[in-house]
């Protein structure tokens, strides 16, 4: 098990460029795999998750050849996947299994999902039960993984209202219903990623979206394009927090996306006094990009507005950070989806903070945090093989005069392969060990 150990810096500076988007690598194997014609991917995310998915994708008999963050999928058209010989083993990504749930319940052989110990965690019932309303079959280890798809299941169309605003399970419920016979509709309770849907119109599928309502209708083709994956906002989230929180910064992060499903980082950040902007705003395949500019800033405590919890799910532990060096109380409530990622996020976090002598209070679906000064930790911070809690306490280290030790960091590899390198280059002082 590797850790992190982060010395104390107050500065960073520079132009960077954080690797490709998480979830549009994922989504680009999975239906460039099941478009007709060759689909050409730069800047794809060689990290651990999305190869997990391209493997996948290849143990079906995809022809994917890749050199560094260029991708070139044959694909084998939408009824062109083979049975796979063993279990395909994803890893810890939730995004692979949950979204490949929905292309598998429609294939005419059975196959096994597998994953890591985190990934055996998760739940999957909330993709497991309309796949079933949709006539699929699929044994699992009581809601969890393993998963075992049957095969030859014919599907049909539903109108899902989503109970928990999740990309995953609407991304799931779409790509099934282009097996499945009528059509497919998925409403949402709020806002959710949107990158799916925009793939599927970029590879010439029709999608009707009507406002938070998305319907297709099954038995159509894709017609493979070119994809060109732009910076992960995630990713991009922890040097955002780190120019804002070090007390000299003045750092710019290139082609970042910006699809308006995924800038709640951006809105809590500014709401919070962040000096941030963005600039060369541009449009590439259907997804916004900009840079972002970031220098330090006084940040304030605030209540996150509700209706941005899910546009920044996934940057909540960075966000933390943020909140830690401000000034005042920020509150998050609405946030119970934080609990059933790679870890308990709110909890994990809480954890680490404590060590850190920031106060907090626990919520069931939040937390509390009350600005103040990181402290001598009292002990070794446990990421839980959480690559954003890793990472998130790595970025902490440019306002604690003292060394920060973090176990478990070797699920960073998942995400953001070069985080240590780049983190360094920009003037923080972080030693993998």
């Amino acid at each position: 098990m590797s850790k992190f150990i982060a010395k104390p810096a107050h500065s960073l500076s520079g132009s960077l460029k954080v690797p490709g988007d998480k979830s549009i690598s994922h989504r680009s194997i999975m239906l460039g795999s099941l478009a007709d014609g060759i689909t050409k991917v730069t800047g794809f995310l060689e990290g651990e998750d999305a190869l997990s998915t391209l493997k996948a994708f290849q143990a079906m008999g995809v022809k994917i050849e890749r050199e560094g963050d260029n991708v070139t999928i044959h694909g084998v058209g939408i009824n062109g996947l083979k049975k796979p010989s063993e279990p395909l083993d994803l890893g810890n990504s939730g995004t692979s299994i949950r979204l490949m749930s929905g292309i598998l319940a429609a294939q005419d052989f059975d196959c096994e999902l597998v994953g890591d110990e985190s990934l055996s965690k998760r739940p999957m019932g909330r993709v497991i039960s309309p796949l079933t309303e949709m006539g699929a079959v699929i044994d699992s280890n009581d809601g969890k993984p393993p998963l075992k798809i049957k095969g030859g299941q014919a599907l049909k169309g539903i109108t899902y209202d989503l109970p928990v605003a999740s990309a995953q399970v609407k991304s799931c419920v779409l790509l099934a219903g282009l097996y499945a016979q009528g059509q497919t509709c998925v409403t949402e309770p709020a806002p959710t990623r949107d990158h799916t849907e925009r793939m599927l119109k970029g590879l010439g599928y029709k999608v009707n979206v009507d406002d938070n309502k998305m319907c297709l209708t099954g038995g159509g083709k894709l017609t493979a394009t070119e994809i060109q994956v732009p910076s992960d906002i995630s990713s991009s989230a922890f040097f955002m927090v780190a120019a804002a929180i070090a007390p000299q910064a003045d750092v710019t992060l290139t082609g970042v996306n910006v699809n308006p499903t995924r800038t709640g980082v951006i809105n809590i950040l500014q709401l919070m006094g962040a000096n941030l902007t963005l600039s060369n705003e541009r449009e590439i395949g259907g997804e916004l990009l900009a840079d972002i500019r970031i220098q330090s800033s006084e940040l304030k405590g605030i209540q996150i507005p509700e209706d941005l919890v899910p546009l920044a799910i996934d940057e909540f532990p960075a966000v933390f950070i943020a909140a830690s060096c401000a000034q005042g109380e920020t509150v998050l409530t609405g946030a119970k989806e934080l609990r059933v990622k790679e870890s308990d996020r709110i909890q994990v976090m809480a954890d680490g903070l404590n060590i850190l002598g920031i106060k907090n209070e626990v919520l069931e679906d939040g937390i509390k945090i009350q600005g103040g000064v990181f402290q001598k930790p009292t002990d070794i911070i446990e990421s839980h093989h959480d690559h954003r809690i890793s990472m998130s306490f790595a970025v902490a280290s440019l306002r604690c005069n003292h060394p920060i030790e973090i176990n478990g960091v070797d699920n960073v590899m998942t995400s953001f392969p070069n985080f240590v390198e780049l983190a360094n280059s920009a003037g923080m002082d972080i030693t993998e060990v």
